[in-house]
């Protein structure tokens, strides 16, 4: 078992600044104001309540594996992403074992579907389906699961009964630019790379989908779009396209705009922006129903590989500042602050 990284002694002050996180990946918000982050160097699950408490709520912090159990009992490997159902439940894209894990209120941790240890495609009941490194969930409000499977390029469904089907995609056929950027229905489409997924309140998905491939020296050729599919089951580039070399930041609309590998995604109900994480660029872009798209947040602050993204009722952002080892809020005005954490120094401390 690796050993827990160093710690030192948080301060008298009860801040979540003085805890401490080893490459956090995954967020979620719930409504209540609690926070819940997947920390995949310490593989645990952390929760913080109101910018003063973290505490971990699953996993001990080296302890890599499969176990069910609760809370330190339980173990992860390398997970990835998270979500938080209407009753209070988390679910956890548990990447490395590709599995998706349950946490109930009370820190009970199962497996709801997947075999740990065992990749592969299958749709199935439970123990019986298989993913292969599940990256990113999300669940509507009816309690269903919406995982994006990473290496297998499909978007799958999970029923609260455990039902694994899938939504979108065929197994091992890797969609290339462009028939990724045209529109399709649900049932032909293809992915790339399929990393994170948010459902708005109609049942519409909206998934980064990307890839980057060097044809030659010093030149790199990708696509990076976020895909939308409907409730009627169309599917969609909202936003983003091919590039061969050039600019990967670029604002714009629909193909137009650029972006240089996007890994997280949030949607405010209140008015149906999307809010990308594009990791390699450092920033968080906007983008519209229209498939505008703006660079919300840039130059001016500074984070180090982001990947996760949840937003509150209050409209501000929370995000997983990977490389930083640190939780960052955005205010709706665009401000930033350090949340939780502090940056470059990773750990695994909590703050009673």
């Amino acid at each position: 078992m690796p050993a827990p990284l160093p710690q030192s002694s948080p301060s008298s002050s009860s801040t979540a600044t003085t805890a401490r996180f080893n490459n956090p990946t995954g967020i979620a918000a719930q409504a209540n104001g609690i926070l819940y982050v997947v920390d995949s160097g310490n593989q645990t699950i952390r929760k913080i309540v109101q910018g003063k408490t973290v505490a971990t709520i699953a996993g001990t912090p080296g302890a890599k594996g499969s176990a069910d159990g609760t809370g330190a009992a339980a173990q992860f490997n390398n997970p990835t992403a998270i979500t938080a159902d209407a009753t209070g439940n988390l679910y956890v894209a548990d990447t490395g074992n590709h599995t998706i894990r349950k946490i109930t209120p009370a820190g009970v941790v199962t497996t709801v579907a997947g075999t740990a240890g065992l990749p592969g495609s299958a749709d199935g009941t439970g123990a019986a389906a298989r993913f292969n490194r599940p990256a990113g969930i999300a669940a509507d409000a009816a309690g269903n699961l919406y995982v994006t499977d990473e290496l297998n390029y499909l978007i799958r469904k999970i029923t609260p009964a455990g039902v694994v089907s899938t939504l979108s995609g065929t197994a091992g056929a890797r969609g290339y630019p462009q028939s990724a950027i045209a529109d399709s229905d649900i049932a032909s489409a293809t992915f790339i790379n399929p990393l994170a997924i948010a459902v708005d309140p109609a049942g519409s998905l909206y998934i980064s989908d990307g890839y980057f491939l060097p044809p030659e020296p010093n030149t790199i050729a990708g696509v990076a779009i976020i895909r939308k599919i409907t409730p009627a089951g169309m599917v969609s580039a909202l936003a983003g396209g091919f590039y061969p070399e050039g600019p990967r930041n670029t604002d714009g609309t629909g193909p137009a705009a650029r972006f240089y590998n996007s890994a997280g995604i949030a949607i405010n109900t209140a008015d149906n922006l999307l809010y990308v994480i594009d990791t390699w660029n450092q920033s968080i872009r906007k983008v519209t129903q229209g498939g505008e798209v703006t660079t919300f947040v840039g130059a001016a602050a500074r984070m180090s590989y982001p990947k996760g993204i949840t937003i509150d009722s209050g409209g501000n952002l929370y995000v997983a500042d990977t490389g930083n080892h640190t939780i960052r809020k955005v205010t709706p005005a665009g401000v930033v602050t350090t949340f939780a954490g502090a940056e470059g120094k990773p750990g695994s401390i909590d703050v009673p």
